[in-house]
């Protein structure tokens, strides 16, 4: 295990290379040109050329330089804990990225949570009651989840309340040192949407996997000892059908963290999604670059702790 630890660790670095390679790359080939957009948004008219502002913009955003050497510039400064500053606000890109993180954290979590208090109780009432009206009514249920768009739900939620009730949800976002409560509620509807369009998917794995466990010969040996269907299933099913989620579980936070951005722009929660949203629409590639770096990051860094946490609750996984 320690040898396998120590190969995953050290794969990272390489894997990472790779990743600022691609990330800086791909963020120059977005169509459009953040020196156009800035011209555009100033007046220069009488006091210099377009060419001569062109430049001039060009040379103070150190897009002037050759290609490799604006990359090799920028790795070196992230190796120092440093993403850069951005080109629209002139602020660090780390003070920016971890002041909105915890927003798009506390969502993500929330979300999560959600998703998993809904579909681990109808994933497995609906495999130990298979083929009943329950299980079909939670399989549609699972399907309707993976079917609706999550934007159109949200969208759905703000506009028929306010036409019908005159009321909408709170769309000014309060801290939670400010105010808690406050905070929670406005996380609330956005967190329960995520939350359970992400179950749907999570309820059809809890329910494969606990059809699957119950097959197992160890489970017959359970109901030949005449124990109830209780204690089979919740003492000696339940576990081996939950190690797996594991690995959903981990993988799925970032993606929610990730896949916050339609959210975070309808419910006005200025967290890393909607700031990578801007960033886009605005070129600032400094942002973009290292947005999509901690994000590989964090993929990376989970990837790693699903694997720990999947072998230490299941002694019969060994990695070599």
């Amino acid at each position: 295990m320690r040898a396998y630890l120590i190969r995953r660790v050290l794969l990272i670095f390489p894997t990472l290379v790779l990743l600022t390679m691609i990330v800086f790359l791909s963020v120059r080939f977005i169509p459009g040109d953040v020196v156009d957009l800035i011209i555009s948004e100033i007046n220069t008219e009488g006091e210099m050329t377009y060419e001569e502002s062109r430049e001039m913009i060009r040379e103070q955003l150190g897009l002037d330089t050759p290609i490799p050497e604006q990359y090799w510039k920028w790795v070196t400064n992230v190796v120092q804990g440093d993403l850069g500053t951005s080109m629209r606000t002139g602020k660090p890109v780390t003070d920016e990225f971890l002041s909105k993180v915890p927003i798009s954290l506390e969502l993500g979590i929330l979300s999560m949570l959600t998703g998993l208090i809904i579909a681990i109780p109808l994933g497995i009432y609906s495999a130990i009651r298979q083929d009943s009206p329950a299980d079909y009514a939670g399989r549609t249920f699972a399907i309707l989840m993976l079917s609706l768009p999550n934007f159109w739900i949200m969208t759905m939620v703000i506009v028929f309340p306010a036409i019908w009730w005159g009321w909408i949800p709170p769309l000014e976002y309060v801290p939670f040192t400010q105010d808690p409560s406050a905070n929670l509620i406005q996380f609330i509807i956005p967190a329960f949407i995520m939350g359970t369009s992400f179950s749907g998917a999570l309820m059809r794995f809890v329910r494969t996997m606990m059809l699957e466990v119950l097959r197992q010969d160890y489970i017959r040996t359970a109901w030949s000892k005449g124990l109830s269907e209780r204690s089979v299933v919740f003492r000696h099913a339940l576990r081996n059908t939950l190690i797996p989620m594991v690995t959903i579980v981990g993988m799925g936070l970032p993606n929610l963290i990730g896949g916050s951005v339609i959210t975070e722009q309808i419910f006005n929660l200025p967290g890393v999604g909607r700031w990578l949203f801007d960033a886009v629409t605005q070129r600032d590639y400094p942002i973009i670059s290292g947005m999509n770096l901690m994000m590989a990051t964090l993929v990376l860094a989970c990837n790693l702790a699903v694997d720990i946490t999947y072998a230490w609750l299941d002694p019969r996984v060994k990695y070599r």
